[in-house]
């Protein structure tokens, strides 16, 4: 093995990573934990900067030695992960990730150990898996894309995450909170390798992580695992339908749900008259410019795992 040490860069989010109580000591033992398998260590912190990509672009001239590329570790929650892996798509550079988040559906879909310091072993001694990553127009999601009554939820959760403390139970909570208070519908036309339909709905949902998909009991899951556009829509918003979809969702049974319809697609794309969309990407809100055009760039992203999830 070479004696020289390789780049590790390290992009956490201050409001889920290692500063926050209790943490300080857990990154200590991480850094040298890291730096024993022969990594030379810096750490970016996203709010430090307004501008992201000027970070990134810093971050990635520590990485373009083509014998010595390596790797780029996402710490926080899935919205930290999926603006650290847009850099990275279609790029030799690896992703580590270190699961700071509330679900860490991404981390525990690759096998990746929840535990922080289980995690950085597998950054340092795993290997590399080509994984999916959804697009939709410029943006990509690794988790889940929705319009509709989720991105409401996603902003309301947050409220409660703010107030109460980052919580799973504030995720139904909120979601309680938006069927009683917000139940707008959209006038959109979805249009599905080619053939298209028109819809009146509250909420349309893409998933591309077949473990949050199978915990559902979404059929589409193995559809989304293959690579296909995976969405569901909720073809009515009178407030008894959401009321049972909300239900079914609890319980992961919501295609038992009344007027929810699930389907899968190589391409996708979705019209409307409005200028803009509000759009959740891996719980981050955006404002999007219609069409949105939806499809999958197939094991375009690198991503350190376990050596028994690498062959999957």
């Amino acid at each position: 093995m070479s004696n020289q040490t390789q780049p590790l860069s390290i992009i956490y989010n201050r409001n889920s990573g290692f500063h926050a109580a209790h943490k300080a000591e857990v990154y200590e033992e991480l850094v040298r934990l890291l730096a024993s398998f022969g990594y030379e260590i810096q750490s970016f912190e996203i709010s430090q900067t307004p501008d992201f990509d000027a970070l990134m672009n810093r971050v990635m001239l520590r990485h373009q030695d083509p014998d010595n590329l390596g790797i780029i570790v996402a710490a926080g929650g899935d919205g930290t992960l999926n603006s650290v892996a847009r850099r990275l798509l279609h790029t030799p550079i690896p992703m580590g990730i270190l699961p700071l988040g509330t679900f860490n559906y991404v981390a525990r879909v690759l096998n990746i150990p929840l535990d922080i310091l289980e995690a950085a072993r597998v950054i340092a001694q795993g290997a590399e898996r080509a994984v999916h990553a959804a697009q939709i127009n410029d943006h990509i999601y690794l988790n889940n894309a929705s319009l509709g009554l989720y991105p409401l939820f996603i902003q309301k959760r947050e409220l409660y995450n703010r107030h109460l403390g980052r919580l799973a139970l504030n995720a139904y909570t909120s979601g309680l909170d938006v069927l009683i208070r917000d139940r707008k519908e959209l006038k959109l036309q979805i249009e599905a390798d080619g053939v298209k339909y028109p819809v009146k709905t509250p909420l349309i949902f893409f998933g591309n992580n077949q473990l949050q998909l199978a915990g559902l009991n979404l059929g589409i899951a193995e559809s989304a695992a293959q690579g296909k556009v995976a969405g569901v829509v909720v073809a009515k918003s009178d407030k008894l339908t959401l009321f049972k979809m909300l239900w079914q969702l609890m319980r992961g049974n919501i295609e038992k749900a009344p007027d929810v319809y699930s389907f899968a697609a190589d391409q996708v794309t979705i019209h409307s008259a409005r200028k803009k969309l509000t759009v959740a990407l891996d719980g981050e809100i955006v404002e999007m410019q219609p069409p949105l055009r939806i499809s999958v760039q197939k094991n375009a992203l690198k991503i350190r795992v376990p050596h028994a999830a690498a062959s999957f």
